[in-house]
């Protein structure tokens, strides 16, 4: 990418899109493109289509995207799915109709069948059954994946997809009711610290195994294919290296300070048992992740007292 090309992070306000126009300012590109929900509703397809037309960008990022935790991915599978439908569809047709030639779709691992074999290869998408919690928003991820590989075939274009394991980090959801798993547990153990408890109570058996992804590497990686001058594809994004829920929660608690026992829930979802990406293909190029998982939830914790205070 020449420094002074025109390039579009969708969904900048984002954990994702944020730390990518973190990477992209570091790397001294000088002409990023962004827009608010305000300025522009990526669900609509008329208003997305004439965006792109106009400002004609050589690169799209897409952040843009509906996210939450198990919760959230159970109880709202109709949000999931339509919302994350309409903005993939709407960004890579209009790209397509806007003369793009390079797009990275960030997708998730939650794409790969729920009990497929350990570490999961890219191969291995739609080889079997997926999460229930979750199939919605994995069925749109999935589309996206394939309306890249399919505009690629059809048109040309050099459309790419990246499936980043889960990910933590600056501009994270706290909220409860809808987080994911890792800032979910910060919040919980910051506010137990805080009241006095004598425990903490995590969802689930704890017995289930992630792989944990600070959002900044993530951010590099996109940035590093995109430069690496990949035309289409899958690209699994992670550390390689899972821990247990009880693994992770007992780390949170010490950065937190929060010295206390756990207690599980076993009445709440676990989700798929493990949850490991093979992240070989990238390493064979020349990347991998590189902040330890107890330095980036330091990291995280940083920025959640100074979003919501201490």
């Amino acid at each position: 990418m020449d420094r002074t090309a025109k390039i579009y992070v969708a969904g900048h306000r984002g954990m994702v899109g944020s730390a990518l126009v973190r990477r992209l300012n570091q790397g001294g590109y000088t002409n990023i493109l962004t827009r608010t929900h305000a300025e522009l509703d990526l669900l609509n397809q008329a208003a997305t289509q004439e965006f792109l037309q106009r400002e004609k960008p050589d690169f799209i990022f897409i952040a843009a995207a509906k996210v939450g935790g198990i919760h959230a991915n159970n109880t709202l599978r109709a949000d999931f799915i339509y919302q994350n439908l309409m903005i993939e569809a709407n960004l890579i047709h209009g790209a397509y109709q806007a003369g793009v030639e390079r797009l990275c779709f960030l997708g998730s691992s939650c794409i790969y069948p729920r009990d497929c074999p350990q570490p999961i290869k890219e191969e291995y998408l739609l080889t079997g059954p997926l999460e229930q919690t979750n199939e919605p928003y994995a069925i749109a991820k999935i589309a996206g994946i394939k309306l890249c590989e399919s505009y690629n075939r059809q048109y040309g274009t050099r459309y790419f997809s990246v499936m980043p394991t889960n990910l933590y980090g600056p501009n994270d959801n706290y909220d409860l009711a809808n987080s994911h798993v890792l800032p979910a547990l910060i919040r919980k153990a910051h506010e137990a610290k805080q009241r006095g408890d004598s425990e903490l109570a995590v969802w689930g058996s704890g017995t289930p195994r992630r792989e944990f992804l600070y959002v900044d590497d993530l951010a590099d990686a996109c940035v590093f294919l995109m430069e690496y001058d990949v035309s289409d594809g899958i690209y699994n994004i992670g550390t390689g290296d899972d821990v247990t829920i009880r693994e992770l929660a007992e780390t949170v608690m010490s950065v937190v300070g929060f010295a206390e026992r756990i207690t599980f829930d076993s009445s709440k979802p676990d989700g798929t048992p493990r949850k490991l990406l093979d992240v070989s293909g990238l390493r064979n190029i020349g990347w991998q992740a590189c902040i330890p998982l107890r330095d980036g939830i330091a990291l995280a914790f940083q920025d959640f007292i100074a979003r919501y205070g201490g």
